[in-house]
């Protein structure tokens, strides 16, 4: 039995190395994508803490951002990847675009090394600036610690202002969170594993221009429609 499971990963460890990179690089951007379906399903699932409904419902966008890193301390930063989708006037969730965020260390708990963030954006156009170039929140639109429960739904198209509305989720506690000064920008070296050529432009994946059949892409849309669906 042990000598099977040596071979079994032997075996594993040989299939990964002999893969072409195109096909390497595709399964690691596929795996990406499968951390941010299951960063979503989770942080909508929790009671009574999780993102107003009412928000998701009258979103314009969305960017999730698994694992984001936290280096140094004080004077540290932060880096991660995740994906960003936008909402058609049909109400239909785009393909999935690659992006990455960084920053300084502003609205870290200290001890914390790994978060998941969330974005939620009320309108498309700030994802239309981030598309053409590097973005900056707080500077190119206005972002906000995002409210959390139920009991903030009533509140949310008349009272929150701010055009970007952020969420974290740490050692199983999830709040809004202080991202200012932190910086979005389209990775396209990501959408060109999985799309091809034509994916470097985010605008032909927001689009829908270019697509793919992947069951992990499929998915994510399927889960975010389930939650921002203003049908009841």
């Amino acid at each position: 039995m042990r000598k099977f499971f040596g071979i079994t990963v032997v075996f594993a460890v040989l299939l990964t190395i002999v893969l072409p990179p195109k096909a390497r690089a595709e399964r690691k951007e596929l795996a990406k994508i499968e951390d941010a379906t299951a960063v979503l399903q989770q942080i909508v699932s929790i009671p009574e803490k999780n993102i107003p409904p009412a928000l998701l419902r009258n979103a314009g966008g969305i960017a999730i951002i698994p694992g984001v890193i936290k280096a140094g301390f004080i004077l540290g930063g932060r880096y991660g990847t995740g994906v960003l989708m936008v909402r058609n006037q049909e109400g239909e969730w785009s393909y999935p675009s690659f992006i990455s965020l960084t920053g300084g260390s502003i609205g870290w708990q200290v001890g914390v090394e790994s978060i998941d963030i969330i974005l939620v954006f009320k309108h498309r156009k700030s994802i239309d600036r981030i598309v053409h170039g590097k973005f900056t929140l707080g500077a190119d639109a206005s972002v906000a610690a995002g409210p959390v429960g139920r009991q903030a739904s009533a509140a949310t198209d008349v009272q929150l202002k701010s055009e970007i509305y952020s969420y974290s989720r740490s050692r199983g506690l999830f709040a809004g969170l202080a991202l200012e000064g932190a910086a979005l920008q389209i990775d396209e070296e990501d959408n060109e594993a999985l799309y091809g050529s034509r994916g470097r432009d985010a605008r032909n994946i927001l689009n829908d221009l270019v697509t793919t059949e992947h069951p992990e892409v499929r998915k994510l849309r399927t889960t975010l429609k389930k939650y921002t669906s203003k049908k009841k």
